[in-house]
């Protein structure tokens, strides 16, 4: 089985949607946050840690063949905190959510957040917890909160991209595909997602 656009952001947890009013009654808030991305986090101050930063340039200027290890180091930038017992709750909180218990990995990831709160990976983690576990509007604060921190993080805009696909606004996740595409050329479910929309007429540059 094929895993989709959501599966592939908040992997390795799996999930199935369910849509229903509650879903739908976010649409707004979630296109609201995908332009907030396009026009406003760009303009944080806030960005990658400096050494992220420069393995992000690395990343764009990268051949195929050496772009996997650069994305690897780049996770691994993003995922340091600078503490070691906050680093050990985040491998907690993404070990919970590989076993698949969202509770116990929202438990760990919440306790991150309460006294890590310029982690940007730790808010990044719980989204795709929060979404694994149906709490939708936390797991949209989150995101919304991870790209204010780090409006670099591609695979959160993936997601978000992903989740406004899910709900139909189809030409703000193609302009969210486009824009994990500057930062990481290399983001292949960004690029299936981004042509997959063009064969069907839509995110196409006028």
């Amino acid at each position: 089985m094929v895993p989709t656009r959501l599966e592939l952001w908040r992997q390795p947890v799996t999930f199935t949607l369910v849509m229903g009013n509650r879903i739908v009654n976010l649409k707004h808030t979630v296109a609201a946050l995908g332009l907030w991305v396009l026009l406003g986090g760009i303009s944080f101050a806030q960005v990658s840690p400096p050494a992220a930063a420069e393995l992000l340039q690395d990343l764009r200027d990268a051949p195929a063949a050496e772009a996997a290890r650069i994305e690897r180091d780049v996770q691994r930038a993003w995922a340091r905190s600078g503490s070691a017992a906050m680093d050990l709750l985040y491998s907690r909180g993404r070990d919970a959510m590989s076993e698949g218990d969202t509770t116990l990995a929202i438990a760990h990831l919440t306790a991150l957040t309460d006294h890590a709160r310029d982690f940007a990976e730790g808010y990044h983690a719980r989204a795709q917890a929060y979404f694994a576990a149906g709490l939708y509007g936390p797991a949209i604060d989150d995101l919304e909160t991870t790209l204010a921190l780090n409006p670099q993080q591609y695979n959160a805009i993936f997601g978000l991209g992903a989740i406004l696909q899910e709900f139909g606004d189809l030409r703000a996740a193609a302009d969210l595909y486009r824009r994990v595409l500057s930062i990481n050329p290399h983001h292949d479910n960004a690029q299936r997602a981004l042509d997959g929309l063009r064969r069907d007429g839509i995110g196409r540059t006028l």
